[in-house]
């Protein structure tokens, strides 16, 4: 009847007077504290050798064992499961608890919470509530039950009868309760009373004192009132009876240890929680038998209900604790996922003036984002940065007045500015540790009429916030964890659904069971894998792929990049941008897209013309550009330059032939200088004549021409600029960013990024020893694109994998992304299928690749990609690629050829088509887990 406190994290002559105590008293349990899980499962072992009878072992386990343990995994707190709606993820909750107690060798949680918190200021429940709703609790508390009991761990409903509306903590001293008993009944009883009759195996008596229930002063634990009457007699409760931890200044204040157990067995209690003088307390129950205060058949009794209870969990074919994959079981993927779903389900939207969240209209949007509670850039502003690039703040708790001035100065210059609340304590002592400053500038934000507030953190310190209901929007996200961070970044930007309801009320603006729901607007999801069907531990491959790549000189970096469903489930960047390893690659670093120029600018930029009407893939090149209509292309369309079907040749080495035989330029390409006669610039110290570009166009006008079979041409694609131009009366590049990347939020993409990057920012690609005699470090590799100013239809596009990827899902979504229609469905198919595939063998679309009739393992793309996927890769090692089927989207980029393009490393090892075969082997692994 006795389970004492023991410690994993204590020396070893702890361990050994531990064991000893065990053996000597032959007591009936042990609750863990804290410590790590390796070392309390040998901790365990060693104590169940020494103990006669299995020791039933329990764990304070409210938000799992990470309550107690390092190096496990902590779920949110009871207080975030009370937004959750959905009955079947507070039910997997408890699921998955059971799962990792039974791993460490635990039979008993004390949990769950079924205390009503509707006392703001409880120094002791609080967020360890689900709130301050009776309807709300009962129905958690039973779905975290049932899925601790289905899998077999004995849920202990705490704490009884209703710990909370008090202002004292038990741990310090004695609270006064001093309801009516109509009161009690319609509130502090009424989730236990529900639990009771359904089935929970487990009581925690708390250490309070309530006159309406007894009226002697002593503590609800002590009382035989309230436990042997009111628990056990009146509410039919037959589980076992655990006292509140007897070490707690609630009892100890007033009674010794051993005087204490003996008390709390007499009030009728099962087990006697850490208990701190076991053999003084026996002694004094065998007393209190031999003088006939004690019935000798009531301790059978409740020794075998607690046998029972031991027998029920599994304990008479105890098995020892096995050490080895301990941590590994206890942190797993799916895990993670459930933990992901729990905090994406727990966020609440309290306030969306004017539908402002989500955030859909990104073109030209100017935001800041600042992070109060901090001087470090939080995960939460590196995921909004995934959305749309915006200027981010931050300021600790402890900054000046003066400076939290100047910040909200700058603040106002914007269309919208984003606040996360961090660093907020759990409990309501010294105002949950918000300064006055911080509760200055977000009422300051709120106060502008365009701000979105998200507080990390005990919802009850909105309290402080008395300008939030003047915010445009306000999200409560209950805890700072890097999920509720970066989901509720993606909540603003529309990728994720807005669920959870407000489990207590918030001064008199958010009442409890407040919650603005919406769908999401199918922007790119940041996940992991399990959400999507795929194994993480397959996944993780990609690792080791990317580190053979770097390891043996591939490239010298590179960004890998795939999503599942609309879900990024990978997102990683690797190595360096130069093999000096002083920079190291950032998701945020653009590269050289190369021939991925072909199908993110010119061949969408086409499409849209195609379904706008001004654009006809059957008529002739020469329509769109008169100066083709005399001479060998002026019957070619521009379906078949689209296939490369039409006969012209793969490339022209244009810069060559503005080369003399001494190695010097001819006068009228090339100046070292800039000038009106030379002002476009090819690279560092290089400009080329302003009207070369005609003689570009000319040499093409004039180059032989093939037969009408597949040959992979560059041609065509240095012609589409002008077409788009010729067309709409608009640049290229304006056409581009005002129909696809500003609207996405794409806007990493540019051409000759050296105007608007630092140098940092850009990855570098080859030195060019022939041509330009330098490092290409923000100006095009291709030298043909260089010749065009960097601008050109075929190559000289840059950006980051994160907007490629958006690029990309927009085809894969037939068109749309995040809410908005770029493209139509239909002509997503049109220009993604084979065009000429039977009667010339290939394999193209229009501007996009596609896979080989037999995909394998040395070919274009993964052996097990579908034939309606399509993609392009680019000469710098990039590649990205669309599976519509299994609606996977892979983006590789690398620089592969730094310092020289003759490093074929990449292609030898295969590491972009291995990696994208791991996506697909991932989806069939699964199951084998």
């Amino acid at each position: 009847m006795f389970m004492v406190a023991a410690y994993s994290n204590r020396d070893s002559v702890y361990e050994k007077e531990l064991v000893k105590y065990v053996s000597e008293n032959s007591i009936g349990g042990v609750i863990f504290f804290q410590g790590g899980p390796v070392r309390q499962a040998m901790l365990t072992n060693r104590l169940q050798k020494a103990s006669k009878v299995p020791l039933m072992v329990g764990m304070d386990a409210e938000w799992g064992l990470k309550m107690r343990l390092d190096s496990t995994t902590r779920f949110p707190y009871q207080m975030a499961l009370g937004a959750i709606t959905d009955p079947h993820l507070i039910y997997e909750t408890g699921v998955a608890m059971a799962r990792h107690c039974r791993r460490l060798g635990v039979q008993v949680s004390f949990s769950p919470v079924l205390d009503i918190n509707n006392n703001p200021g409880n120094p002791v429940i609080n967020f360890r509530s689900f709130g301050e709703n009776k309807e709300e609790v009962k129905w958690r508390g039973f779905e975290l039950t049932k899925g601790l009991q289905d899998h077999t761990v004995l849920a202990v409903a705490k704490h009884f009868p209703g710990h909370g509306d008090t202002d004292t903590d038990s741990h310090h001293d004695l609270p006064v309760i001093s309801f009516t008993r109509n009161r009690l009944d319609s509130m502090e009883l009424s989730p236990f009373r529900f639990s009771i009759d359904n089935g929970v195996s487990g009581v925690m008596v708390a250490h309070l004192d309530i006159p309406t229930l007894d009226t002697t002063g002593v503590p609800s634990t002590l009382s035989e009132n309230i436990v042997s009457n009111l628990l056990q007699e009146e509410l039919g409760f037959q589980g076992l009876v655990f006292t509140d931890a007897l070490n707690m200044k609630g009892v100890t204040k007033y009674y010794q240890p051993g005087e204490v157990d003996l008390l709390a067995f007499k009030a009728g209690n099962d087990v006697m929680l850490f208990s701190e003088d076991v053999p003084k307390a026996i002694e004094l129950i065998m007393e209190g038998v031999k003088n006939g205060q004690i019935d000798e058949a009531e301790i059978d009794r409740r020794c075998r209900k607690v046998l029972a209870a031991k027998y029920w969990s599994g304990l008479s074919v105890f098995q020892p604790i096995q050490i080895e994959g301990l941590v590994d079981d206890l942190n797993t993927p799916e895990d993670k996922l459930l933990n992901f779903q729990l905090a994406e389900a727990s966020l609440t939207v309290l306030k969306n003036e004017n539908d402002v969240i989500p955030i859909r209209e990104l073109g030209g949007l100017k935001i800041a984002s600042i992070s109060v509670g901090t001087d470090e850039k939080t995960e939460f502003q590196e995921m909004l940065e995934n959305y749309l690039v915006m200027d981010h703040f931050q300021i600790s708790a402890e900054d000046n007045f003066e400076n939290y001035e100047k910040l909200r100065d700058r603040l106002f210059e914007y269309d919208l500015i984003i606040a996360g609340i961090h660093n907020v304590k759990v409990y309501p002592g010294d105002r949950f540790g918000i300064k006055e400053n911080e509760i200055y500038l977000i009422n300051q934000i709120s106060e502008s009429g365009k701000g979105i507030i998200v507080h990390f953190g005990n919802p009850y310190a909105l309290n402080y916030f008395l300008s939030l209901d003047r915010s445009e929007g306000v999200i409560e996200a209950y805890q700072e964890t890097p999920y509720t961070q970066s989901l509720s970044a993606q909540l603003i930007f529309g990728a994720v659904n807005s669920s959870g309801k407000l489990p207590v009320s918030i001064n008199y603006n958010f009442p409890q069971g407040l919650g603005i729901s919406f769908e999401n607007i199918h922007r790119l999801k940041y996940s992991i894998p399990e959400e999507v069907g795929l194994d993480s531990r397959m996944v993780q491959k990609i690792d080791s792929f990317a580190a053979q790549a770097i390891s043996q000189k591939a490239a010298p970096g590179c960004q890998i990049l795939a999503a599942k469903d609309g879900k990024v489930i990978w997102q990683k960047s690797y190595g360096f941008h130069t093999y000096d390893s002083l920079t190291p690659v950032r998701d945020s670093d653009i590269y050289d897209l190369a021939s991925i120029t072909k199908v993110a600018a010119s061949t969408t930029a086409l499409m849209k013309l195609y379904e706008d009407g001004l654009l006809n893939l059957d008529v002739k090149l020469s329509d769109y550009l008169p100066y083709f209509k005399k001479g060998n292309k002026s019957d070619i369309t521009l379906r078949e330059v689209l296939a490369h079907q039409s006969g012209l040749k793969s490339w022209i080495p244009f810069w060559m032939t503005t080369v003399k035989k001494n190695g010097k330029f001819k006068w009228f390409t090339f100046k070292h200088d800039s000038s009106k006669r030379f002002p476009i610039k090819v690279a560092d110290e290089l400009y080329i004549h302003r009207k070369y570009k005609k003689k570009l166009y000319k040499q093409i006008r004039k180059s032989e021409m093939g037969d009408k079979v597949y040959v992979y041409s560059d041609m065509s694609f240095y012609l589409y600029p002008e077409i788009v131009e010729n067309i709409t009366g608009q640049s290229f590049m304006d056409y581009l960013e005002e129909n696809f990347y500003q609207p996405m939020g794409a806007r990493s993409f540019t051409f000759n990024p050296y105007k608007t990057y630092a140098v940092n920012d850009i990855v570098p690609t080859e030195y060019d020893s022939l041509f330009r005699k330098q490092l290409l470090h923000g100006t095009v590799h291709d030298e043909g694109s260089s010749m065009m100013g960097g601008l050109s239809g075929h190559a000289g596009l840059f950006a980051n994998g994160n907007d490629l990827l958006k690029m990309a899902q927009m085809w894969c979504n037939g068109g749309e992304y995040g809410g908005q229609r770029y493209l139509k469905e239909e002509t997503i198919r049109e220009w993604t299928r084979c065009q000429y595939c039977v009667q010339n063998d290939n394999r193209r679309a229009l501007g996009f690749d596609r896979p080989l009739e037999q995909p394998h393992a040395n070919g274009n793309t993964a052996k097990s990609v579908s034939q309606s996927s399509f993609g392009h890769s680019g000469f710098t090692g990039t590649f990205v690629w669309v599976d519509p089927e299994s609606e996977i989207v892979y983006v590789f980029l690398s620089n592969r050829v730094y310092p020289t393009r003759e490093n074929k490393e990449l292609f030898r090892l295969n590491t972009r088509t291995n990696i994208q075969e791991v996506l697909y082997e991932a989806g069939e692994k699964l199951t084998d887990y």
